[in-house]
Parts: structure tokens; C-alpha cells; sequence
């Protein structure tokens, strides 16, 4: 297993701070001879990529980054134009993406790495009336659950949904989300490599069981991992991923589904007969679409699908 790196101080970034590792005998660089550096190095193809390199480097080495140097730390900072150690995701103001895009996802064969052992439980889409926005891994209590790429921390807290969750932004944009942690180990800011431990593996949260909920998501939109990763062998199954609007039409149609089912909510009395007579329906089609038996007891308040 790889060392732990070292906590980037983003807080104080996001307040025009600038971060300052001091280490004993060395040099230290900023301000306009840093630029000066930086441009003569990164004349012409991928500068940001460049540009990482060099912050990485003189953190190592313990020189001194400017604020400008050190956003470049900051995984897809252009594109997200924030860091935000709080909020999970911003469902509500995800943007849309109208333009192909190619993104990265391996370069070495030490870029990726599947979070946990086990094998699929849950996979992504409808499930019981409702979205589930990733895919459900086996583990046990206490297992080792890992990052999948490199990247930045940005999410570690206790979620009463997620539980105890971590959200790591890589540095294509891609953000993932390990849920339903046991125990968390890392910190918002905390450098990663792919097969680094994040956390224990658990049952926090609104969690049936131990496993572990894994979501990739671009701009907070909801990607299906499955799209990405061969769970059953473990791997990528492509070195590059091009997202574009189609990425998202698959659950755009299984929300479009989920918005045309009908449910009724079993209330006292209420019986799989009277239920199917209410509904103009019949005993057989609602016990088939739940799932269920005709012999099966109806709880108060739970939910019937009846179309």
C-alpha cells in the first residue's frame, strides 16, 4: 500500500491564503519568478498538466506555492470553479454537458484500481420505486475500501443518508463517492493515489447490511459506473471515456419510467384484493410487478406498485 501523502491546506486557499511547507535548509519560490519558472517550462502542450508536475514537485520538496500554483492543485478546479468541503453533491444546479468529451483515465497501469474486492450486490438505475445513483459492492465490516483513481479529497463526513462518506475529485474532472463507511481515514485535502485506503468498510447511514456504495458522477451528474469499470474483472474497460449527452440518457429514461409508475401506499385494512379492485387491476399482475406472493402480509405504509 501506498504512503499517506500529505493534507493540502484548501481552506486556507479558498481564503486567499497562501500554503507554506516548511522544511529546514531549502529554497523557497513564488510570486512573479514562480510564473517566470513555470511559463519557460510549459511553452506549448498541456500546461496544466505541467503545471501540476511542478506544484507536486516543490511541495516534495518543501518550496513555497503561491496561490495561483496551488489552485492547480485543485483536480478540475476549471471546470467545477469551486472546492466544496460540505456540500456532497449540487443536484439541483448540476450543469449539462452539450459537447463531447474525452476524458482520461489511465495513463500508467497504476491508475486505477476497484475500491473493494467484492462482487456486485445493486447495480445502478431503478430499484424499489426509487434511483440508486451507483453500485452496491459486498465487503465486511472493517475491509479496506480504496481510491479507484488519483486525486484530491473533498468530501470526508458523516451523512445521515450516505453515512460515513468520502468524495475524491481526480484530476479529469470525475468525482467518486464511497459510502457507508464504518470508518473514514482521510481528510478533505488529502493528497491520493489509485489503491490508497480511504476508509473502513460499513453499515452507516441508510444501509441494509455491510457493503459499499460507489458513485461516479461529472458536474454532480450521476454517472452509471458500469460505463466505466468491469466489476466482475476488476478493470477499466476502455483507457480514455467520452462523455457527452447520451451519457445521461439512460437515466434520464429510467427517471422518466420511475416518474410513470404508480403506487399505493397500504393503509390500515387495506388488502392485496382491495387494492387491486381500487385500481381496476388484478391480484396477480400486483403481486408480479412487486415482487411478492399472494399470501405476502402488507405492511402500513409501504409502497404497491399497482401499474
Amino acid at each position: 500500500m501506498r504512503k499517506p501523502r500529505t493534507a493540502l491546506l484548501l481552506t486556507a486557499l479558498s481564503l486567499g491564503l497562501a500554503v507554506r511547507a516548511q522544511v529546514p535548509d531549502t529554497a523557497s519560490f513564488g510570486g512573479p519568478d514562480g510564473i517566470d519558472i513555470f511559463e519557460e517550462l510549459t511553452p506549448d502542450e498541456n500546461p496544466e498538466h505541467a503545471r501540476l508536475e511542478i506544484s507536486r514537485a516543490a511541495k516534495a520538496l518543501g518550496i513555497l506555492c503561491d496561490v495561483g500554483d496551488s489552485l492547480a492543485m485543485i483536480p478540475g478546479y476549471d471546470l467545477y470553479c469551486h472546492w466544496n468541503t460540505e456540500t456532497i453533491f449540487d443536484r439541483e444546479h448540476a450543469r449539462a454537458v452539450h459537447d463531447t468529451l474525452c476524458l482520461d483515465l489511465s495513463v500508467t497501469g497504476d491508475d486505477f484500481m476497484m475500491p473493494c474486492p467484492g462482487h456486485l450486490t445493486s447495480p445502478f438505475g431503478p430499484r424499489r420505486g426509487r434511483m440508486h445513483y451507483g453500485l452496491d459492492l459486498k465487503l465486511q465490516t472493517g475491509d479496506p475500501v480504496i481510491s479507484a483513481f488519483p486525486g484530491v479529497v473533498r468530501i470526508s463526513k458523516y451523512n445521515k443518508s450516505y453515512g460515513h462518506v468520502v468524495v475524491v475529485r481526480h484530476h479529469n474532472g470525475l468525482e467518486t463517492l464511497y459510502a457507508h463507511l464504518s470508518k473514514r481515514l482521510v481528510e478533505p485535502g488529502h493528497i491520493v493515489e489509485a489503491g490508497d485506503t480511504l476508509g473502513k468498510g460499513g453499515n452507516t447511514g441508510r444501509s441494509y447490511g455491510s457493503h459499499l456504495h460507489f458513485e461516479v458522477r461529472f458536474l454532480d451528474q450521476p454517472i452509471d459506473p458500469s460505463l466505466i469499470v468491469d466489476v466482475e474483472n476488476g478493470t477499466l474497460k476502455a483507457k480514455t471515456f467520452d462523455i457527452h449527452k447520451g451519457t445521461f440518457a439512460t437515466m434520464a429514461a429510467a427517471k422518466a419510467q420511475l416518474g410513470a409508475r404508480k403506487y399505493h401506499v397500504v393503509r390500515s385494512g387495506d388488502t392485496l384484493s382491495a387494492i387491486a379492485r381500487k385500481y381496476r387491476t388484478s391480484v396477480s399482475a400486483i403481486c408480479r410487478i412487486n415482487g411478492i406472493s399472494q399470501r405476502s402480509v402488507l405492511r402500513l405504509g409501504q409502497r404497491v406498485r399497482y401499474n
